[in-house]
């Protein structure tokens, strides 16, 4: 029994828990989902971390929900319940789902709307591979309106999507500048990426309109340059609320 390759990282918190939960419980009582693989073994779309669990414990077997389909091992975003995705893992889950199945499926990316969820996913996931600490939730609102699927054939497809990314770090360069440019006049908040990024949105209240995503980040990328944190006051950034960008 073994994750499909394009399940996200195993979180050691979370299988701690489970493994104790299941100890004092002294049973186990919840069966994973599970498909053949190509060559035998079992893969789980849902119930990595249940595994990992009775691993620890020592257990030799566990009850599984046997699908045929293997396609239902791409469904990964729609069965992963057990623990709740953060967007990071949800981004680099669906990049790793979208490379794997270029090896195998070179219909366009458009196609696997079900499988790949949200477009915005794939350009934030090529990102996270190349900077793991990039702050993915300042820009997944503005993404998610002008990140669309691709009409190209999904091979060709993702060297868009680690196109848009390199340009979508190049912007992040540019906006950790002016967060600096901002800390350097003494203000401290934790909102202070999401304010600049809030503050170089050009569509930010153009509600229902629509925007390309490389004419929307040239915009963003010529206003960060234009960027002026000597015009910023503290009543500003106090009433731009809102969560702080997810790290």
């Amino acid at each position: 029994m073994e994750p499909t390759p394009y399940q996200r990282d195993l979180s050691p918190t979370h299988v701690a828990r489970l493994g104790d939960a299941i100890d004092r419980l002294g049973r186990f009582l919840d069966p994973v989902i599970a498909v053949r693989a190509a060559d035998g073994k079992y893969w789980t779309p849902n119930g990595h971390h249940r595994v990992a669990a009775l691993n620890s414990l020592g257990a030799k077997a566990v009850t599984v929900l046997l699908i045929p389909e293997q396609e239902v091992a791409h469904r990964i975003l729609l069965l992963n319940t057990e623990k709740a995705h953060n967007l990071r893992e949800k981004a680099l889950e669906v990049i790793r789902l979208a490379e794997g199945l270029a090896a195998l499926d070179d219909r366009p990316e458009r196609d696997f709307e079900a499988e790949f969820e949200e477009a915005a996913l794939l350009t934030l996931g090529a990102c996270y591979q190349q900077n793991g600490r990039f702050a993915g939730g300042a820009y997944h609102p503005v993404l998610k309106r002008v990140d669309k699927f691709l009409a190209a054939k999904l091979p060709r497809a993702l060297e868009t999507r680690r196109e848009r990314a390199g340009r979508l770090l190049d912007l992040n360069e540019a906006v950790n500048a002016a967060v600096a440019a901002l800390k350097a006049r003494g203000f401290q908040s934790p909102y202070l990426k999401a304010f600049v990024v809030a503050r170089i949105n050009p569509i930010r209240f153009k509600r229902g309109a629509k925007a390309e995503f490389d004419e929307t980040i040239d915009k963003m990328l010529a206003a960060a340059a234009r960027f002026d944190a000597g015009k910023v006051k503290l009543d500003q950034l106090a009433r731009s609320g809102g969560a702080p960008a997810e790290e």
